[in-house]
């Protein structure tokens, strides 16, 4: 949540309130395509196999703080690790970094298409949808299907896993959205007049997405599978709160200020 940097999008890219579907939607469609087709599993680790690196050298060449074009060749060694260290603590933690970062390039690509308050609320369907179906045990099956496909030896991409601990690409991915989204200007982005936020309210938002879930997890003493979306959706819906107050303020004393 902390690591992406603002940049404004290409011109070429569409803004449309539809695209705040895609968090909620993938879900969705993930689990219950899963559910009826168990063989779309092994088509969607190829797919994050194919897709995650480049996104994350994407995302590590212009995206993170303090990126360089340079820095997009630091996937190489990590997949590499991921691969030749197969089962150790050292590849899981390469192949959740190269995962966590294509996370970064995929919610940069989201938050420059849709408007900040649909992609807000989209991300809050997302947590909601994320505990009705943990809730109803309808998402542990699928997601232990997609979460054991492997491409052929191959990094599996698709999950972001250390030891037994196991998270969902989608967890990673409402996360990253979130700090594009923080990261981007409160009237959206612009490529001639965006004005970047500071990072202070990404790592406001990421200290704050921590602390809850770390309280969170308490609740693994009763339950097995927890969804990671929420603590971050309460985090961004707090975050955004007190932005929305800051400018509601700020507007009042524009407002009050004399005319010249």
């Amino acid at each position: 949540m902390a690591l992406p940097r603002y940049r404004p999008p290409f011109g070429w890219m569409p803004r449309s309130p539809w695209w705040a579907l895609v968090p909620a939607g993938s879900i969705v469609v993930v689990v219950f395509g899963i559910e009826a087709a168990p063989d779309s599993a092994s088509a969607l680790t190829w797919l994050a196999l194919l897709a995650v690196p480049p996104l994350a050298a994407f995302a590590l060449g212009w995206l993170v703080h303090g990126s360089t074009p340079a820095w997009a060749w630091l996937a190489a060694p990590l997949f590499a690790l991921a691969w030749a260290l197969d089962g150790s603590l050292i590849a899981e933690a390469a192949a959740m970094l190269l995962s966590g970062l294509a996370c970064v390039a995929l919610g940069w690509l989201l938050v420059c298409v849709v408007p900040a308050r649909w992609l807000r609320i989209g991300i809050y369907a997302m947590a909601a949808i994320d505990a009705v179906l943990i809730a109803a045990e309808l998402l542990q099956g699928p997601s232990g299907v997609l979460n054991a496909a492997a491409p052929a030896g191959l990094p599996r991409l698709q999950v972001l896993e250390i030891g037994s601990a196991r998270m969902g690409f989608g967890d990673a991915f409402v996360a990253a959205t979130a700090g594009c989204l923080l990261a981007t200007p409160a009237d959206g982005p612009d490529p001639v007049a965006g004005r970047p936020f500071s990072a202070h309210r990404q790592w406001v938002g990421a200290g704050l997405v921590a602390v809850l879930a770390l309280g969170f997890d308490l609740l693994f003493f009763a339950f097995d599978t927890l969804p990671a979306t929420v603590p971050v959706a309460l985090a961004l819906a707090w975050v955004a709160r007190q932005g929305d107050q800051v400018d509601r303020y700020e507007a009042g004393d524009r407002q009050r200020d004399p005319q010249p």
